[in-house]
């Protein structure tokens, strides 16, 4: 995992279609897009997911579905990202056979060490900061944090919570591989010229710390 990974939240995209906002994204050069859906129905779930993977097919852009496995099977989308409370890993990796992305959130020590046992594709940490798109979630993690799970965890590290341009270089030199972001893309004026923004100052800021 390597890039800028897009976690959709349809509430920060002030009143904009969400699809617009994706191709915008993709546009700007986005490397993953999570669909992330809390309030809508299973129908309408899984009619956007085949929708936003047509978007994204041309593009070569993996399609991960937020918590929805049985979406995700449904659909056919590339992946799944799972929280602490969502289907376990197993049982996810089993619906969804082994080419499948499955990534797991980590918010404490004891999650990232149980994460080592796992074949997941990429541990998210999270939330890095204090962010309003994550309200549920433990302490964050910061940069102290961040370096410690990447001393320890053979996994490829997202990090996700209050990530923008201010700070992307400092995550990324913390040992990020991969910075999710939210409400940077979905509330930008200009999501295709914010991705691109923040691609940039990731490719310096891995030049910087090689």
């Amino acid at each position: 995992m390597r890039g800028i990974y897009l976690v959709t939240d349809r509430s920060l995209c002030r009143g904009r279609p969400l699809a617009q906002i994706i191709r915008q994204a993709l546009e700007g050069g986005v490397d993953y897009v999570q669909l992330r859906e809390k309030e809508i129905s299973s129908r309408d779930f899984i009619d956007e997911t085949r929708e936003i993977k047509k978007i994204l097919e041309p593009y070569h852009i993996p399609l991960i579905i937020n918590d929805r496995v049985d979406v995700a099977l449904v659909c056919g989308a590339a992946g799944v990202h799972l929280g602490q409370s969502d289907m376990s890993y197993s049982a996810a990796r089993k619906k969804l056979g082994e080419k499948a992305i499955i990534g797991l959130s980590v918010e404490t020590w004891q999650e990232v060490e149980e994460a080592e046992k796992l074949n997941i594709s990429y541990i998210a940490a999270s939330p890095v900061f204090v962010t309003p798109t994550k309200t549920d979630t433990k302490e964050p993690w910061g940069l102290e944090g961040l370096k410690k799970i990447k001393q320890f965890s053979r996994h490829p590290i997202v990090a996700i919570g209050g990530i923008n341009e201010t700070n992307i270089s400092d995550v990324i030199g913390a040992g990020a591989d991969c910075i999710a972001v939210v409400s940077a893309i979905c509330a930008a004026d200009n999501p295709e010229i914010a991705v691109r923004s923040l691609k940039n100052l990731m490719d310096m800021a891995i030049e910087a710390n090689k």
